[in-house]
């Protein structure tokens, strides 16, 4: 006999919900992060209170659209994969039209919030979307697929900082390189829980291609992002809560590291390492304000 949980149908509200994201703060705060870092470090720590708003409220909208994109394009390869195989569009909770209609939805309310902004920034966001609309494709053509979805999270650093100062300068490629292989290397590790699943089915990503070595990748990868944080701290002539934020993430960095390279790790470890840096994230935010500001 079928249990309530089991024969009750999920509400349209809450898989639309799901669809979305919003039931894993984690994936809506990592996109946050970068251009936090953006919108403070050009500010000088202090930015308009309005564009901090339009930013957060703008990354919530873009990854919304961009989690509804990626399970469409993913709707037949997602009942495949343990991970996502309940995921509204894969389980068929939710039809194709209903996914098309909250994907055109969110990026509306990305658009409308794009229009408050300066013309060059505005174009940034529009040159962004097509990176969001296809990514999701690239692991069936390119074998680093994790790469261009950090490069659509560097665009949030390029919109960001842009916003604030209407230019691209040299410290802006800085915090744009650290965030492109932070993202490389958290996204690595998100996506070594599904390798197994990954090749049977014959889609790429860099944990395939990095294969033995995806550790080392990753560790090479959060190294580069600390050196180049470092580089923007010399720069921009950060001061003392930058330089010890920093060093509190090469510490989580290094112990995220440690644990990869650890045989016969439970797939739950790297979903923990993946929400470890949105915390990662945080503290930087906070170092780079204080670092700007005291």
């Amino acid at each position: 006999m079928l249990t309530q949980k089991e024969s009750l149908p999920i509400p349209t509200w809450l898989a639309i919900l799901r669809l979305l994201r919003w039931d894993k703060p984690a994936g809506r705060l990592i996109l946050m992060i970068p251009a936090l870092w953006g919108v403070f470090v050009a500010g000088g720590g202090m930015p308009p209170l309005p564009l901090v708003a339009a930013m957060i409220l703008g990354t919530l909208a873009t990854s919304a659209a961009g989690c509804v994109v990626n399970d469409l394009w993913d709707r037949d390869i997602d009942p495949q994969v343990e991970r996502t195989r309940n995921r509204p569009l894969a389980s068929r909770t939710l039809s194709i039209q209903v996914g098309v209609i909250v994907a055109l939805v969110a990026m509306s309310c990305a658009g409308v919030l794009a229009l408050y902004l300066n013309p060059f920034t505005f174009w940034l966001c529009v040159a962004a979307v097509p990176v969001i609309i296809f990514y999701p494709s690239a692991k069936r053509v390119f074998p680093i697929p994790q790469l261009i979805l950090s490069i659509a999270w560097g665009f949030a650093i390029l919109i960001s900082w842009s916003a604030v100062t209407g230019t691209l300068e040299s410290a802006t490629w800085l915090l744009w390189g650290a965030t492109i292989l932070w993202t490389l290397g958290f996204d690595t590790v998100y996506a070594m829980s599904d390798r197994e699943d990954d090749q049977k089915i014959g889609i790429n990503s860099s944990a395939i291609f990095f294969g033995s070595y995806a550790p080392l990748a990753v560790g090479i990868f959060f190294l580069g992002s600390a050196a180049l944080l470092g580089e923007l701290g010399v720069v921009m002539k950060l001061h003392l809560g930058f330089w010890l934020s920093l060093s509190l993430a090469m510490m989580g960095w290094s112990w995220q590291y440690t644990r990869l390279r650890q045989s016969d790790i439970p797939k739950p470890v790297y979903g923990a390492i993946f929400r470890e840096n949105v915390w990662i994230g945080f503290i930087l935010l906070a170092g780079m304000i204080s670092g700007l500001v005291y």
